[in-house]
């Protein structure tokens, strides 16, 4: 679950509904090679679903019984961050065509955004089973780690885009050559990767007070040179 500020409540937004809003903000990127890639609907795809995972998770508002917080993608256990990846990833390795290379990218996402854990013991054999499944499914793939490290960047900076907008918070500046940032309600990406487009971006979320009330938030994502 996301948390986005709302007034004097917050919103809950899901995790596979941002992933679908990365995806949507990577189909109207057009640097770094994507619109002409051999491999643009496998990376889009992983992009969509790199998230689905957390499906049953985001079923339900998790609360820390000691505080009553309710917890968010940041702040529940563990075990709830390690268990949602071996799901996202049977999930996309089971799909047909050219989901085994989204599966592999998805497992590579994996290591890369809990890399800061490597040093943690509950999190010992958590970079090796990521790494092995990455291993595995790009070996069915038939694609390269080449390829693979060239086309994280998409995955990478869709996410850090969308969770910029869910968020409304600032996730990250430099990585992969590129900056995300808040512009008051806009994300900003910086070089502009949409050719000086503006990406609309539209997501629902509950409101936290009323589960019953669905809140439509709506902005925009554009490049900057």
């Amino acid at each position: 679950m996301i948390l986005r500020p709302h007034g004097s409540s917050r919103v809950a937004i899901t995790q596979p509904d941002h992933a679908a809003l990365a995806a949507h903000i990577m189909r109207a990127w057009r640097a770094n090679g994507l619109p002409t890639s051999p491999r643009r609907d496998a990376i889009l795809l992983a992009v969509a679903e790199h998230d689905n995972g957390w499906r049953e998770v985001d079923a339900q508002v998790l609360i820390d019984p000691a505080t009553g917080a309710v917890l968010d993608f940041m702040t529940v256990s563990g075990d709830i961050k390690r268990g949602v990846w071996p799901r996202a990833i049977a999930r996309l390795a089971a799909a047909p065509h050219l989901a085994p290379y989204s599966a592999a990218l998805v497992a590579h996402h994996a290591a890369h955004v809990y890399g800061r854990y490597r040093s943690d013991p509950e999190w010992v054999s958590f970079f090796p089973d990521m790494e092995a499944l990455r291993d595995r499914h790009l070996a069915v793939a038939g694609m390269t780690m080449r390829e693979l490290m060239a086309d994280y960047l998409f995955l990478r900076i869709g996410d850090l885009a969308s969770l910029t907008f869910c968020t409304a918070t600032d996730m990250q500046t430099g990585e992969f050559g590129y900056t995300v940032r808040l512009d008051g309600e806009d994300v900003v990406v910086t070089p502009d990767p949409f050719e000086g487009a503006d990406v609309p971006l539209h997501i629902s979320g509950r409101d936290l007070t009323d589960a019953d009330n669905v809140v439509p938030i709506t902005g925009i994502v554009r490049g900057e040179r």
